[in-house]
């Protein structure tokens, strides 16, 4: 079996030099010394110990990430990218874990993770009880949270960093883009679980419709999910509310979705009681996944820029681990509208 050694004279460099290649610290680093390095390291079929690695460093090339369910096609998204950008930066690897917004899981997947070397974590959560996030920072775990506001400030400071999507913004882009395109009465459609991102994106929605002139018309219809936030049933609850709306007497001529699955929802219930999208009711969705050029209609939707929020995260998180005197940040990014053909002008 191959040693670092043997790839650095193969190379005709230092251990230090493949050192700095299989750690991902080639930013200062000569093409043709990386070409000859990756060059020997293939040839050899090289194999870093990452055993040993994690004896001498203390910590383990992994970054934990933890979502509410990897079945919701954003959360899926957005861990891609993640792994993307820690793998081609710096040479380090995704744990992903499945929590399904329970404190319980969460919990215990972060004791794995200090218990396995793991030292860095992304957390997508929404619970208001985070005594279990205080405990993991305490216990050395160096945090970045995705769409929520800080677990807690000491001494004026945030001790996560915290990136999120403007999601007030986004609620009121969708709103002005229905508003815009002649829809006078609007709603806004959501899982009843609230968490804070959905907060937001009503508030936004709201706004825009009050600064219409819409407050009368504009309003929310919830969906009671099985599970408390909903997230693996988006799509079934959005056919559930298209049934409802369908049966009402003064009904929306335009509706903002909490997300794109339940659009996608939306528009399969609209088409099953007869209601045509965009015709009968224009439609914008929030997030942007893949799917929604794929439906008919695509679905207009506002998009979060998950690359740069995901590169972030994970530079974020690799500077604090190398640095823990680096003082965490909150960093919000603000969306667009992509139009595509759920809206139509209702302008007469």
């Amino acid at each position: 079996m191959a040693r670092i050694q043997d790839v650095a004279l193969r190379a005709g460099v230092s251990v230090s030099s493949v050192s700095n290649v299989l750690n991902g610290r080639t930013n200062k680093m000569g093409k043709d010394t990386l070409e000859r390095i990756e060059l020997a390291i293939s040839e050899l079929n090289f194999r870093p110990n990452r055993v040993a690695r994690q004896l001498k460093t203390g910590h383990a090339a992994l970054i934990g990430m933890l979502v509410p369910s990897i079945a919701n096609p954003m959360f899926a998204s957005l861990a891609r990218e993640v792994e993307i950008a820690a793998r081609s930066e710096y040479g380090y690897r995704i744990l992903l874990g499945n929590t399904y917004r329970q404190k319980e899981e969460e919990q215990v997947f972060l004791d794995d993770l200090l218990s396995h070397g793991v030292r860095g974590v992304i957390v997508v959560s929404s619970l208001a009880e985070q005594s279990h996030f205080k405990t993991a920072i305490d216990s050395g775990l160096v945090m970045v949270n995705y769409d929520r506001r800080a677990v807690e400030v000491k001494n004026g400071c945030p001790l996560t960093d915290n990136i999120s999507m403007n999601n007030f913004e986004a609620g009121r882009i969708a709103a002005r883009h229905l508003i815009d395109h002649g829809c006078k009465r609007i709603a806004f459609t959501t899982a009843s679980g609230k968490t804070i991102s959905r907060v937001d994106k009503i508030e936004g929605f709201m706004a825009a419709a009050k600064d219409a002139g819409l407050t009368d018309d504009a309003f929310v219809i919830e969906g009671k999910a099985q599970s408390e936030y909903g997230d693996t049933e988006m799509a079934d609850l959005g056919k559930k509310l298209a049934e409802e709306i369908s049966a009402m007497k003064n009904r929306p001529d335009g509706i903002v979705a909490v997300n794109d699955m339940m659009a996608i929802g939306l528009i399969s219930g609209f088409r099953g009681c007869g209601i045509k999208v965009p015709d009968d009711i224009s439609l914008v969705g929030i997030e942007d996944i893949f799917l929604s050029s794929l439906v008919s209609p695509a679905i207009t939707s506002v998009r979060p820029p998950i690359a740069e929020m995901a590169k972030l995260m994970v530079d974020r998180l690799i500077a604090r681990l190398s640095n823990p005197s680096i003082p965490a940040e909150d960093f919000l990014f603000t969306p667009v509208l992509i139009a595509r053909e759920s809206v139509i002008s209702r302008v007469k």
